[in-house]
């Protein structure tokens, strides 16, 4: 009998649940080709990410989504240029082998080379207790997305509080204040090291929140920076084509 190796397991796993896994791309398009404005900074194409090496997947420093995800998202670049800033894209479609190398990773309790940078506050080992880790992800399915704002006067990142894959509470749309009202309350009681944002930090990172729910994208309750399309095309479907400019 053929031994079953981690992919194969995970496969397995997957499909019991209804999932389909596919390498077809013909429904993607590389996002520069839809949203010419947008800033790339494909974190998990380097080794500044919470791994600290290249993830498994990623061949290219570019980013793909789904035609129908790319086309809203060309509404909210249209819409935030006009209070002058751009969007700029850490990750959009991610491969099922660039979630593989995070579960790989995260079952390494030795390995906290980047632990200083995103996640000081927690031992490894609840990272999949608390679900920082998982192992499927909206990415895969190629209509979830990364992000943050360019502010084009000052020529610098919108500062938002905190960074991109900041493990910890400090990362929630609701930290210090209420998203659904966009209203700053200060309250940062959940931070285990008291940590806090500032009005203006809220506010930036409610003006990226209700741009994306504007046009069609909803927000993720743990991450600031997530977004998913609410219609998305491929709802069930897992690709495992590799991150790579689509010609």
């Amino acid at each position: 009998m053929r031994k079953m190796t981690f992919r194969n397991l995970l496969v397995a796993i997957l499909m019991s649940c209804g999932v389909t896994m596919t390498s077809c791309k013909t429904e993607f398009v590389t996002i520069t080709d839809v949203v010419p404005d947008v800033i790339l900074e494909i974190r998990y194409f380097g080794t500044y990410n919470f791994v600290g090496t290249r993830i498994d997947g990623y061949e290219e420093p570019t980013a793909l989504l789904t035609r129908q995800a790319a086309d809203s998202l060309k509404a909210v670049s249209d819409d935030v240029m006009k209070l002058g800033y751009r969007l700029k894209i850490y990750d959009a479609y991610r491969p099922q082998k660039g979630v593989d190398h995070f579960v790989r990773w995260a079952e390494n309790i030795a390995d906290t080379l980047m632990k200083p940078y995103f996640y000081p506050d927690l031992d490894k080992s609840v990272l999949f207790p608390q679900d920082y880790i998982c192992l499927k992800s909206g990415h895969t399915r190629g209509s979830t997305l990364d992000l943050t704002l360019f502010d084009m006067t000052t020529e610098k990142e919108v500062d938002m509080g905190g960074t991109f894959d900041w493990f910890g509470p400090e990362s929630h749309p609701d930290f210090c204040g209420n998203p659904e009202t966009g209203e700053y309350n200060g309250d940062n009681s959940k931070s285990p090291r008291g940590r806090s944002i500032t009005p203006e930090q809220f506010r930036n990172r409610m003006i990226l929140r209700q741009a994306m729910m504007r046009h069609g994208f909803k927000p993720f309750d743990t991450e600031w920076w997530h977004f998913t399309l609410k219609n998305e095309p491929f709802a069930d479907t897992y690709f495992t084509f590799p991150v790579k400019q689509k010609h």
